[in-house]
């Protein structure tokens, strides 16, 4: 009989479902896939407001409904950024325990990391050659340093989308002294990586997740792996420089751009603008696996 698995994944801007079977030779077949736009942030990240509180509790109790369609009985839920800061985190874990009887896990940043390298793995054929994993998230951003065989480093920066947003994204479009004060912010902010990557040389950038998803879907070369895409540089900075200086209406009506994403893709292109240009990278992969496909890994090894 096939094991079934299911991974909860509670991000500051969305929160995922993925429910897997384990056939018997070991594979593990996609059942289920949901994501729901939370935005848990969205009033602030220090506290989660009352609208998206609500929004987090009605995601849960649907994936709480689906997992028990499934008969799922292997299940970890994750919470990161929103949840570790937000002075109500603990409120919001204990209530779903108690309405769903899901436990959320709340892990650190370098967990995060570790768990979105074992994910970035299977999708993508990391070589002896050192590469950049970069996970951009709502309430965080992990960078990640690494080989085929190991992390040589790793950091968790609060500095995600919906924090950059709420800080200084005020005009519509995007100011050039707004887009400088996100500059000057990450070059503050980022000291650590720039330090990291004097140490260790690395040439390619593997984006998991988030705003990588949307430029899979609108640069990914034609000739992509299921589970990774090529993104040439200048095609990528061609349409960053596009999207950046649209309004908020201009992109809600651009047709490959979810709605959902419209809001916080600028803040996040400028973030990685300024990666590229500090890094020197020569190439985008995408990977489709992040963080969640990292957690099954270790939940199906036999």
């Amino acid at each position: 009989m096939n094991s079934s698995y299911g991974v909860i994944d509670l991000g500051t801007n969305t929160f995922h479902l993925l429910i897997i079977e384990k056939t018997p030779d070991g594979k593990f077949q996609e059942i289920f896939r949901k994501r729901v736009f939370v935005k848990l942030a969205s009033e602030g990240i220090d506290t989660i407001g009352t609208a998206p509180f609500q929004r987090g509790l009605d995601a849960l109790l649907d994936f709480s409904k689906t997992l028990k369609k499934y008969s799922v009985k292997n299940i970890r839920a994750i919470g990161t950024a929103a949840l570790r800061t937000a002075s109500n985190g603990a409120d919001f874990v204990q209530l779903i325990l108690q309405k769903t009887g899901i436990q959320i896990e709340l892990i650190d940043g370098k967990e995060e990391a570790r768990l979105i390298y074992q994910g970035v793995k299977q999708a993508f054929p990391i070589g002896k050659k050192k590469v950049l994993i970069m996970d951009i998230g709502g309430g965080s951003v992990e960078f990640i340093i690494a080989n085929k065989s190991e992390i040589q480093w790793s950091q968790s920066f609060p500095i995600g989308v919906a924090v950059l947003f709420k800080s200084f994204h005020k005009s519509d479009p995007i100011s050039t002294t707004e887009i400088q004060q996100i500059i000057d912010y990450l070059t503050q902010m980022l000291r650590p990586l720039f330090i990291a990557l004097e140490a260790h040389s690395v040439d390619q950038l593997i984006g998991a997740s988030g705003t990588f998803d949307v430029l899979e879907l609108f640069l990914a070369e034609e000739n992509k792996s299921s589970l990774y895409s090529t993104i040439p540089i200048p095609s990528y900075g061609h349409f960053s420089k596009k999207i950046i200086h649209t309004t908020f209406s201009e992109r809600l009506a651009l047709q490959r751009l979810p709605d959902s994403r419209a809001d916080l893709i600028v803040v996040a292109l400028v973030l990685i603008d300024f990666i590229i240009e500090t890094t020197n990278v020569s190439t985008i992969i995408t990977s489709a696996y992040a963080m969640k496909e990292g957690i099954l890994a270790e939940m199906t090894k036999s």
